[in-house]
């Protein structure tokens, strides 16, 4: 998809409200482009997004990013359940409302992989299609949970259930600790250190602790599958999910499925697979 306009730069959206909330927004590509709503994970921000929004861009589409709850200085609330699935996923409407759409294409890695396929099983009206990266249908990762080794990949998961201790340990030395973890999990060591540099400021680093202690709630209410078209991509070095938790995700889509499985390819798959990733979504976005 090209338009004479593709040229990848900022166009109009810097931020917009919701909830008494604040989220700033990069808004990457042509004005009249095909809107891709881009969702970060943990411990990410939107510009996770970068290099795949620039390949994006340069081929008509208009990439929209945004610092999700609690990664924002004026979103972050304190109560757990504001950080339940509903909420997240309310963000991400309001935000298609606000860009003046009717559907868009979604693209979500790690939680936000997990927000962009309840966006997609919950309200398909406004979703022509899916782009998970890394994170598989939520129901996928739960069974998976429950038997197999997943658990064990996902300790962490636990511990971040712990009042302030958790908060307290990511931030010790500035967040040294915290960035040599995120390097062993193979990515980049710029990345690595600006996410730690975070995990230094205990109300930065809450906000997005605030996703995994609200996960016992989101997970009570068990996802529908999803009948958008929908590609997934996952990457075989992922230390935080196991392969059977990404190949139970094709039982809980009902539309045209594609499964990506990158060899060699890390869990931080828009940081440091960018280039391995970014054809797939266009291959993917074309035929939708």
């Amino acid at each position: 998809m090209r338009t004479e306009e593709a040229e990848p730069r900022e166009v109009g959206m810097e931020e917009f409200r919701h909830d008494q909330l604040v989220f700033p927004v990069t808004d990457t590509g042509p004005a009249s482009g095909r809107v891709v709503v881009a969702l970060h994970g943990f411990p990410e921000d939107r510009h996770c997004w970068a290099p795949l929004a620039a390949s994006l861009a340069t081929e008509g589409y208009r990439v929209v990013a945004f610092d999700q709850r609690g990664y924002a200085p004026g979103a972050r609330p304190r109560p757990r359940l504001a950080y339940r699935m509903g909420a997240l996923v309310g963000d991400v409407l309001a935000l298609v409302d606000a860009l003046g759409v009717e559907r868009v294409d979604v693209l979500g890695h790690d939680w936000g992989a997990a927000v962009a396929w309840a966006l997609a099983a919950l309200h398909p009206e406004r979703v022509r299609s899916l782009q998970a990266l890394s994170v598989p249908h939520p129901a996928a990762f739960a069974k998976a949970l429950r038997a197999g080794r997943q658990a064990l990949h996902s300790w962490y998961m636990g511990f971040f259930q712990l009042p302030w201790l958790p908060e307290t340990v990511l931030g010790v030395a500035g967040g040294a600790g915290f960035a040599a973890f995120l390097r062993r999990s193979v990515l980049d060591e710029p990345t690595a250190r600006r996410y730690a540099a975070r995990a230094a400021d205990k109300r930065a680093i809450a906000g997005g602790l605030a996703w995994y202690r609200a996960a016992p709630t989101a997970l009570r209410r068990p996802l529908p599958p999803v009948e958008r078209p929908t590609c997934f991509v996952w990457g075989d070095r992922d230390w935080f999910v196991t392969a059977e938790a990404a190949e139970r995700c094709a039982a809980h889509v009902r539309g045209p499925y594609r499964f990506h499985r990158l060899a060699g390819a890390s869990h931080w798959l828009p940081t440091t697979a960018a280039d391995q990733v970014a054809p797939l979504l266009l291959e993917h976005l074309a035929a939708t």
